[in-house]
């Protein structure tokens, strides 16, 4: 299924140059980071990036383009999902090298998307250790297993664990840069684990990571410290969604609390100042549709405004690019740039169906619909994955 027709956006602010860190982009269309589970087993906990991983992200690369892969494991059973690939063995750095030089091939940029999923797995997943977090406080529901969440909470992490994770996260970026990533973007956000340590209503720690906001931000601000400091700021991105209701996140102050997160991140020393922070706009839910998830927050968040702007504005005092993402199209990713609000848009679904969405976008080509029921893990692995068509004018 295709979509309508629209004005090619070639001549809009969409496809104006911009430098992001020390690269040059010449557009501002990224492709976001979405979990795909379609790594390759190698051993319990341990996926490798395999064939279909280098033609997906190679099929999406295009000259000057920025692309931010799907989460990537900082060690074993940081998520122990399936299928979700890793970044701490030999072979998953020599399988994402081949991702890098196929993308470096079209002149394309590409960051790794780093992170550690906290009580978001289950235990039939991590080898049978119960999941860790920032409190025993486990999250609604049940897990991707079946299991009810609540019939295992999770282990609070003692500062030991914490500063284990920190190190881990910086090694992780060190093997990233080594598999030729241009640099990696931290995962502090839809409640996995850096924001278990964020929200009122998970974190009741008493000690240094717990109570007061600051001592909240303390995890994923070392984690952006060392990360920035293993590879260089010019190559650190953060990803933050402050109005996000996924996996049991429901802080009482959100405005309030990531605008202090934002301003100690503007104010860090040049040094560990990250090149971007990336934000999910607050339309987007993983279940509620747009209009209900405005409705949502403007019923339950004692806010002053429902918008990303608040941290832009913030966070534009230390110079750090600000990049959007969650429910973007054709007909509103360049009002967003053109009113400041933003300076690069992420496509997720769209770019899943459209390999050539760049050029889709640039040209005015109907784009190809996504199919939801092969987002994650299919049969055969292909299906959703690479096998979205090419638009040619011949097949037009």
């Amino acid at each position: 299924m295709s979509n309508p027709k629209f004005a090619p956006l070639k001549d809009t602010k969409l496809f104006s140059p911009i430098k992001l860190g020390k690269y040059e982009l010449q557009h501002r269309i990224v492709q976001a980071p979405c979990t795909r589970m379609r790594g390759v087993k190698e051993s319990d906990g341990v996926n490798v990036p395999g064939d279909l991983t280098v033609d997906y992200y190679a099929q999406r690369a295009t000259k000057g383009g920025l692309q931010i892969t799907e989460a990537t494991d900082i060690s074993l059973y940081a998520s122990g999902y399936p299928g979700i690939p890793g970044i701490f063995t030999d072979s998953q750095i020599a399988g994402w090298k081949r991702v890098t030089d196929a993308v470096h091939a079209k002149g394309g940029h590409i960051f790794l998307q780093i992170w550690h999923t906290g009580r978001a797995s289950p235990p039939s997943f991590r080898g049978g250790k119960p999941p860790m977090s920032s409190s025993n406080c486990p999250m609604d529901g049940a897990w991707l297993d079946g299991t009810s969440c609540a019939s295992c909470p999770p282990k609070p992490m003692t500062v030991d664990e914490i500063r284990a994770v920190v190190q881990d996260f910086a090694n992780g970026a060190k093997r990233a840069v080594q598999a030729g990533f241009d640099g990696v973007e931290i995962h502090s956000a839809n409640g996995y684990l850096l924001e278990q340590f964020l929200h009122d209503n998970i974190n009741d720690r008493t000690d240094e990571y717990g109570g007061s906001i600051q001592n909240r931000c303390k995890f994923p601000l070392e984690v952006l410290k060392a990360v920035c400091d293993a590879i260089g700021p010019d190559k650190v991105g953060i990803r933050l969604s402050p109005w996000n209701y996924f996996q049991s996140t429901r802080d009482s102050n959100r405005l309030e609390h990531w605008s202090y997160l934002c301003d100690q991140i503007a104010t860090l020393s040049a040094g560990q100042r990250p090149a971007y922070v990336h934000m999910v706009e607050p339309r987007f839910d993983e279940v509620l549709d747009e209009q209900q998830k405005i409705e949502s927050l403007a019923h339950n968040d004692k806010e002053r405004s429902i918008s990303l702007q608040p941290f832009r504005d913030i966070l534009r005092k230390g110079d750090i690019l600000f990049l959007s993402t969650g429910c973007f199209n054709w007909e509103n990713a360049v009002p967003k740039l053109e009113s400041g609000a933003t300076d690069l848009v992420c496509f997720g679904r769209w770019f899943i169906s459209n390999p050539d969405l760049t050029r889709k976008l640039a040209d005015g080509i109907p784009l190809t619909g996504y199919d939801r029921s092969t987002f994650y893990f299919t049969t055969p692995p292909e299906k959703g994955y690479t096998d979205y068509p090419i638009y040619t004018a011949e097949a037009a």
